[in-house]
This record gives structure tokens, sequence and C-alpha cells, in this order.
């Protein structure tokens, strides 16, 4: 049995060119309230603002995944020596961020004697939507992109509770505030993707008001109904008054400590694999490959033969990561790893 092995090609869609985000924006409006007369007119100003952010929350999800710059190094001196290592801190921060916001689930306590009964059936109907786990899945996305977003929708009669709870992705969704000093929330939108007759994409956003729910197709509106929840069901939670990512401000830190761990291990393959230097001597095609057979070579006298070697100073490379990585917890508010102790319980005791 034969198996042929085929070099995977790298892509530009797979490559993750390094780009710069600096928080996501908010998304305002001069008007006060949204009609079908002007709805069309709010999205045309909204939709380039949500799909900058959304292009932001993009790459920042992937290099929470592991989709890093460091992937698309190319090394122009001895380019065979060339690797790529991901050290993938922003998981580590996502998830030690999410780990100490949501140590255990959220429920709810009542306030007034009276409402007890009301309070027990809500944690109840909660648990029964695994709010819990999608609590997880939007501080997961907070953490990541610098906001997330919820939706709440009421349930069919026949289902075990009168409304059902979604985290959606960030790249999906956006709301529209008021430009005035209240910053009321006007207008939440989710947008989905389909293929037309002759297989375009045609993007479809479903625009909720606290009354009115409408579906707007290429800047047309196509339906217009009343609902029943009685708010706009989308409701944005911002990280941050910037709206940025728990990693996004120390990106350039994760990068440089992905380029100097390829580079340590450059250092450590080109010093095993170091260079070969005559001295002295013509060699014949072939005598290099014999070379490397036999592991011998006969060489006239007055001349050498020798490596040439410059090992790495891998006590200062260390020293520099570690400056790094200490850089990259401070700014992010993470408390210090003890010395010689790599646990998450022994790095929360220090808290």
């Amino acid at each position: 049995c034969v198996v042929k092995e085929e070099k995977m090609e790298i892509t530009r869609e797979f490559i993750p060119f390094k780009r710069f985000t600096f928080g996501r924006k908010p998304i305002y409006t001069p008007h006060t309230e949204v009609t079908e007369e002007n709805i069309v007119d709010i999205l045309r100003e909204a939709i380039p603002v949500f799909e900058q952010n959304a292009s932001d929350c993009d790459y920042l999800y992937n290099y929470y995944n592991g989709k890093q710059p460091i992937l698309a190094r190319i090394k122009e001196i001895r380019p065979e020596i060339c690797n790529t290592i991901v050290v993938n801190r922003a998981y580590e921060i996502v998830t030690f961020k999410t780990g100490r916001f949501l140590y255990k689930p959220i429920q709810y306590v009542n306030r007034n004697e009276n409402t007890t009964e009301e309070v027990n059936a809500l944690n109840s109907f909660m648990y029964a939507e695994n709010k819990s786990g999608k609590d997880r899945e939007l501080v997961d996305w907070m953490h990541i992109c610098g906001h997330s977003y919820r939706m709440i929708v009421d349930a069919p009669l026949a289902d075990m509770t009168p409304f059902h709870i979604y985290s959606v992705e960030p790249t999906n969704d956006f709301v529209v505030y008021s430009n005035r000093f209240d910053k009321k929330r006007l207008l939440g939108v989710y947008v989905t993707t389909r293929l037309d007759e002759e297989k375009n994409k045609v993007k479809t956003y479903t625009a909720y008001t606290d009354t009115m729910v409408y579906t707007i197709e290429n800047y047309e509106v196509k339906s217009a109904r009343p609902h029943i929840l009685g708010d706009i069901p989308i409701v944005e939670y911002p990280a941050n008054y910037a709206r940025l990512g728990c990693f996004e401000m120390v990106i350039e830190l994760l990068d440089a400590i992905n380029l100097a761990t390829s580079n340590r291990q450059d250092g450590l393959e080109q010093f095993i694999q170091a260079l070969l230097v005559f001295k002295n001597i013509d060699l014949e095609e072939g005598d290099v490959s014999k070379l490397k057979q036999e592991g011998a070579i006969c060489i006239p006298e007055g001349s050498d033969v020798d490596y040439l070697v410059h090992e790495l100073n891998q006590s200062q490379t260390q020293t520099l990561v570690d400056d790094l990585y200490q850089a990259v917890l401070t700014i992010c508010g993470m408390p210090n790893r003890p010395s010689g102790s790599n646990s998450l319980a022994d790095r929360k005791s220090v808290v």
C-alpha cells in the first residue's frame, strides 16, 4: 500500500495577514425613532461601520484560535530553516478572564419576599434554557472581540419556556443607538447571507425596534410586521468603553513572543545543521554528498574543514521572552505567575 503525500498549499485565504485593530466603533444615528420611512437611511449609515467591526472581530477570533501572523513568516536567509511557532497566549488570556468572570453560574435572587415564586420560576426557565452555558459563550465573545450580543425571542406554546435565549456572533449582529446624551437603543439588526438563483450572495437584514420587525434586502424593505416582545430583542454587551478585546492591546507583544520563540528554534536547528567551511580545498561534484553518506573526508596537507557555528544565547533570549510576557500580564491585568508554577490555581491564589 503506497500512500502519496501531497504538500498542503497555504492559500491567501489561510494566511493571517497582520493588521491593526483599535476597538470596535459604536453605531449611532441622529434619528430619534425608527420608522419604515427612515430605516433604510439608518442602515445605509450603519452598515459600513458594522462591516468594519465584523472584519476586526473575524481577525481577533482567528487570532484567538491560533491563526496568527507568524504562520505567514518568510525567512530570506536559509529559508529551509523557518519555524512558525504559535505560543497562543491569546487563548490563555481569554480562558483566564472568562473563568474568573464566571467562576459559578449566575442566578437571580429576590429583593422582596412577595416575589419568591416568580424569581424561582425565572431561575427554572434559565436552567431549562442552559443560560449558564450561553453566558460562557457570551463572555468569551466579549473578551475576544470587545463586545458580544444576546438575542431573546418568544417561544412556541408547546415549549418548556416562554422564551429562548441565544448568544449570537458579533460578526452577524449590530445595535444602533441614538447619538443624543442618553444613547438610547433604537434598533437591533441580525444579518444572514443566502444565495440567489444566480448564486450571488444576498444579505438579509432583520431589524427590530421595540414594536416592529423589518426585513431588508438590497436596501429595500421586503416586509414589516409588529411583534409582541415589548422591547428590542438584541442586546449588546460591551467589554469596556472602547470595546477592546482582552488581548487586543497586547497583540504586538504576542507577535514578538511568537517571533522570538520561532527564532530560538531556528537557532537550534541552524546550530545542529551548521554549514561546513572548506579551507584550501577544491571539491569535485559529488564530494559533499559522499561526505554526508560516509561521514569522513580526506583533505590535503595545509587544508582545513570546520563548521560555521554561532550558538544563540538562550539565557538572553529567555530574558527577553519573560520581559515580553511580564508586560502582557501587566497590561491585561492578569496576576503574575509564581516562579516555577504553571497551574491556574496557583495564579488565582496570587490575586
